[in-house]
């Protein structure tokens, strides 16, 4: 069987890779034309993806930019990028121009799975009509960087189509190489529980963070808390505090379900609030080093760890970056440190030394070498006192 996947990302190229290696024949469409020339010569552009594995698929693994190739495709799965705007509203575009573009090479009998995060109801009535009559199903992916644990052979699949045979036929494809695949009554049930995910982890983040600030007003240790309340072997679960949420998914996903609310009359006063006080994170750690330096004007600042999370080289909504944008606008001399990221924004990773005056931990990766600041302060926005 011949299957096309469009986006070849965290997302796309995972999905491809474990596909071929079950025996698919599949093409990778990307129109980052080198990330395509790297793929086909064996260089992984994701930390998570060995070259020596993707080396390995090659047998049943290509990648094109040409949206051709997906003709014969049995199945055609889109995993393209479904961010926010400049003004924090869902941004389809790059969806809609993928979902154009590989209609006009779709082959008959072809089914079109969708796992790019949407609003509830857009697969339905935006995608429906681009794919005509085609069999149309909807499987949101569950891709967690880094994550040494849970990957996407063993993560729990959810799938719906618009019919009974989409369902049956994306359930049939998946569980060749993911080993729970469970199936659901609607699209619509399957987009919003993608949604309800990761704004139950926004609110969650964001009311820790709101704790956090509470601990270090009392002289505690946030994360001491955590781990006390932790031994509850009930009713609870840990979240951690940070400089602000980042990625693609706990920032975005989260206002693709407050969008469809306000669309329907329905309230996310929940999610607005956790939206108001992730964004409030770096503003606040501004006031916290001010109030460490007194003034930040002309002041050495190095903030370490620009990447959204841990051992990632992804920059995607990282809190890093408002961060440093306020710390600039107050006068700040700011570098950053991350040698996971390298290169960013035009600047290059700088030297950890003891020659500035605060530093301050965004998420710093495994490696990184702290001791080398010496004495001098450290802000920590994970937490602590």
């Amino acid at each position: 069987m011949k299957v096309a996947v469009i986006g070849q990302g965290y997302v796309g190229l995972p999905l491809a890779l474990a596909a071929a290696e079950a025996g698919y024949e599949v093409v990778g469409i990307d129109l980052d034309g080198d990330r395509v020339a790297g793929l086909n010569a064996g260089k992984s552009p994701i930390g998570d993806i060995a070259d020596g594995y993707l080396a390995a698929q090659s047998v049943y693994y290509r990648a094109s930019t040409d949206f051709a190739d997906v003709v014969g495709a049995e199945v055609v799965v889109l995993c393209l990028p479904t961010p926010l705007d400049a003004n924090r509203n869902p941004d389809n575009s790059m969806m809609l121009s993928g979902a154009n573009s590989v209609a006009g090479f779709l082959s008959d009998g072809a089914l079109v799975i969708n796992e790019s995060t949407v609003s509830p109801g857009f697969t339905r009535e935006v995608l429906a009509p681009i794919f005509g009559g085609h069999d149309l199903a909807y499987s949101p992916e569950r891709i967690d960087p880094a994550n040494k644990n849970w990957n996407l052979k063993n993560t729990p699949k959810l799938v719906a189509g618009l019919a009974e045979a989409a369902t049956s036929r994306a359930v049939q494809f998946y569980s060749k190489f993911v080993s729970s695949v469970s199936s659901f009554s609607s699209i619509e049930v399957v987009e919003t529980a993608k949604l309800l995910e990761n704004s139950f982890r926004l609110v969650n983040i964001s009311f820790i963070n709101e704790i956090a600030d509470f601990c270090s007003k009392m002289k505690i240790d946030v994360r001491e808390v955590i781990s006390a309340a932790s031994t509850k072997p009930y009713g609870f679960m840990p979240f951690f505090p940070s400089g602000g949420v980042g990625g693609h998914c706990i920032p975005v996903d989260p206002t693709y379900l407050a969008a469809k609310a306000k669309e329907i009359g329905a309230s996310t006063r929940f999610i607005d609030l956790a939206n108001e006080v992730n964004i409030s994170r770096p503003s606040y750690f501004v006031g916290v080093a001010t109030g460490i330096l007194g003034s930040l004007s002309a002041k050495k600042i190095v903030v370490i760890g620009v990447a959204y999370k841990p051992d990632v080289a992804d920059i995607r909504e990282t809190p890093a970056e408002p961060l440093i944008s306020l710390l600039r606008s107050a006068g700040a001399d700011v570098v950053w440190h991350d040698h996971v990221v390298g290169q960013w924004k035009g600047e290059a990773s700088a030297a950890l030394s003891s020659g500035y005056d605060l530093a301050i931990l965004v998420n710093p990766h495994t490696g990184t070498d702290l001791d080398a600041l010496g004495s001098i302060p450290i802000l920590d926005t994970r937490g602590g006192y």
